[in-house]
């Protein structure tokens, strides 16, 4: 029975392991294995609302263990270690709990076909002092702990506020994309819901966010007259939005920008994406100066029996553009998962794999409950910008998508109609 390995259970590399389970494990035609270092898996276009507390992530979590028995397919908690090509092996790291005991001794997987959907992390560009004093979102503990630090900060201030009419949270955030755009918007609704819980010393004015992007405009993705509403929008919540702002620095309590050296509570870096760095230590396969991943236009890396998705790979967005790769967007993986999926199905068949093109369906952002603005369709010549309450829409739908390809369209309905339920029952913010 062909043994198919797939490391990383993102969205690209959950979804993919869900249709090979469906496919091939459940007919006993494949042995399918996920391999992920965590329990459970969360969407990772939400960590903004992890960070801000309007999203519980214990909610919202997925097991990995209970969804592969429901969908055929099996899971190895671990991280990856090494790749053994010659053996057709992965090796993956001893597993160690909060004590630094170790639960699982160092494992060996053996692989036929080895799927490599390991996503990115924050680029801190090498800047000094980043790393050790800002805030990452790359993963459903960094905004929990961010979370918790935000409500300890709420909650200090609250106190200062009552005798000081000048006390005030100030939040850096360095980074004009998505991420950066959405957590400034997310914070301005978790002071205003805040203050309806006995916290009457706060206030949307008590919050003072800073914005920075290093380039001229924020949502360099998006077309530009989107990006200037974005700016305008988030003027009008209060931000402090500053481009051509490059950061040079951090110490504690301090960005330092330009020449300026700018106090901040809190500081959070969302300025840039890599892959991994051990994807650039594995020896004979090629990667890019982001630790990217080479792959053609069928995910295969120089090791055709090594596949990569998501944004750990530099993919082409067609065979005829070898040079311009698919961007590092959910969509993206989406697609990616939905195309290799289908190609390792064919291979599994003796039939012949088809190549990938990407298709831009546009790009959304969501300003918390204030408002959401994008484009859909994403060709330039017919793109169709929307906003409000359509736009809102269009966002959500697009975590629904993701669920719908987790869980079929039947248990999808379900799980929205639990989360109105539970909207309804459960504070408005994550309060702990």
């Amino acid at each position: 029975m062909e043994r198919i390995v797939v490391v990383g259970g993102g969205a690209g590399g959950l979804e993919l392991a869900t249709r090979l389970g469906r496919r091939l494990g459940r007919k006993k035609k494949a042995h399918i294995t996920l391999v992920d270092k965590n329990n459970t898996h969360l969407w990772k276009p939400l960590l903004h609302e992890v960070a801000a507390g309007s999203l519980d992530s214990d909610l919202d979590e997925l097991n990995y263990r209970g969804h592969a028995k429901a969908k055929g397919f099996h899971f190895a908690q671990g991280a990856l270690e090494s790749i053994d090509r010659e053996q057709g092996e992965i090796v993956l790291a001893p597993l160690t709990d909060s004590d630094g005991q170790v639960v699982l001794h160092s494992r060996r997987l053996a692989y036929d076909r080895l799927v490599l959907a390991v996503g990115s992390v924050t680029n801190d560009f090498g800047i000094e002092g980043i790393a050790e004093h800002c805030q990452f979102l790359d993963s459903p503990q960094q905004a929990e702990r961010f979370h918790q630090r935000l409500l300890n900060a709420f909650l200090s201030l609250d106190e200062r506020a009552a005798n000081d009419r000048n006390a005030c949270l100030n939040v850096a955030i360095v980074g004009g994309g998505a991420t950066g755009v959405e957590l400034a918007a997310e914070l301005y609704n978790s002071v205003q819901v805040l203050s309806a819980y006995d916290l009457t010393h706060l206030s949307k004015e008590r919050l003072k966010v800073t914005l920075f992007e290093a380039g001229p405009r924020l949502l360099p993705a998006l077309p530009e007259r989107i990006a200037n509403n974005v700016h305008q929008q988030l003027q009008q919540l209060g931000v402090d939005v500053r481009v051509n702002a490059a950061v040079k620095g951090a110490t504690a309590g301090q960005l330092q920008v330009g020449d300026e050296g700018l106090a901040a509570d809190l500081m959070v870096w969302a300025a840039g994406i890599k892959a991994p760095q051990f994807l650039a230590e594995l020896p004979g396969l090629q990667t890019r100066r982001n630790n990217q991943l080479v792959v053609n236009s069928y995910f295969q890396t120089d090791d055709e029996r090594i596949f990569a998705l998501g944004d750990c790979c530099a993919c082409p967005q067609s065979p005829d553009e070898p040079d311009k790769f698919s961007p590092p967007r959910a969509q993206t993986a989406h697609q990616m998962a939905s195309r290799l999926g289908s190609n390792l199905i064919a291979l599994n068949k003796g039939k012949p794999m088809k190549a990938f093109h990407y298709v831009d369906h546009g790009s959304l952002v969501s300003l918390s409950r204030f408002s959401a603005i994008g484009s859909l369709m994403g060709n330039r010549t017919r793109s169709m910008t929307i906003e409000g309450k359509l736009a809102r829409l269009a966002y959500a739908s697009l975590y629904r998508m993701h669920q719908k390809a987790l869980h079929g369209w039947w248990r999808t309905l379900l799980l929205v109609l639990m989360d109105r339920v539970s909207h309804s029952l459960r504070p408005r913010l994550k309060l702990h």
